[in-house]
């Protein structure tokens, strides 16, 4: 797993959802990891029938990634297509920095990403527990670089603010009632931690790219349609 990570939410209504997930199937995550340090993407959906909430996960290669000067370029020229989107964006909070620590191995389709209001200091044991429930493959607590999170961009601007957090937990199984499990038998253990645990969202894949995955050869909007989402 990476030694960093960056770490995006944002809701959309209904109506934009289809032009949102083109947006990013078709060239905006392509876009992001094709610059030098970002090493993959995934994108998740979280279950909540009421509202088009995503969670977006960069793996970097380091938290000085997200202040290199490449990245930085393309966050103060972004695409049209991208000036377009960032206005529809509800509910936006951004953070990336340092993986602290990770428990267990892989990737599971389900996930329960759980903002941290305070610094975690000592979480190893309670880590130890949750990478031991069954069907939990993986565990990965990230301390936001609050500096390097909050440079500010022209992409930004266009959100008109973003919200933060100190530090983020993400726990990962392959099904949403193991996590669901994870929640009942910790909840007090995880709300030390300051986790807002009272009735959190769970997630499950929607997509994903790896560097090795971008053809150099191709224009990124050459991508096969073969993996990009049918919506109706």
């Amino acid at each position: 797993m990476s030694a960093a990570m960056l770490a995006i939410w944002s809701d959309v209504t209904h109506a934009q959802e289809t032009d949102y997930l083109h947006w990013l199937t078709r060239e905006h995550t392509a876009e992001r990891v094709g610059i030098p340090g970002f090493e993959a993407v995934r994108v998740f959906r979280a279950n909540l029938p009421e509202v088009c909430r995503y969670l977006i996960l960069y793996d970097l290669a380091a938290p000085s990634v997200l202040t290199s000067p490449d990245y930085l370029a393309r966050l103060n020229a972004p695409t049209p297509w991208s000036q377009r989107i960032m206005p529809m964006l509800r509910n936006f909070a951004r953070g990336g920095g340092l993986v602290r620590t990770v428990r267990g191995s892989g990737c599971g389709a389900h996930l329960l990403p759980l903002r941290l209001g305070k610094a975690f200091g000592d979480a190893e044991p309670l880590l130890e527990k949750l990478g031991a429930e069954d069907r939990v493959c993986a565990i990965r607590l990230l301390e936001v670089d609050q500096e390097g999170s909050g440079v500010p961009t022209n992409e930004k601007a266009l959100r008109g603010g973003d919200a933060s957090f100190p530090a983020l937990l993400l726990i990962e199984a392959t099904d949403d009632a193991a996590l669901r499990h994870v929640m009942s038998r910790h909840r007090r253990s995880l709300a030390r931690l300051g986790a807002d645990n009272e009735n959190p969202a769970l997630y499950a894949s929607a997509f994903s790219l790896r560097q090795v995955e971008l053809r150099a050869e191709e224009p990124h909007a050459s991508m096969s349609d073969t993996c990009l989402p049918r919506l109706s």
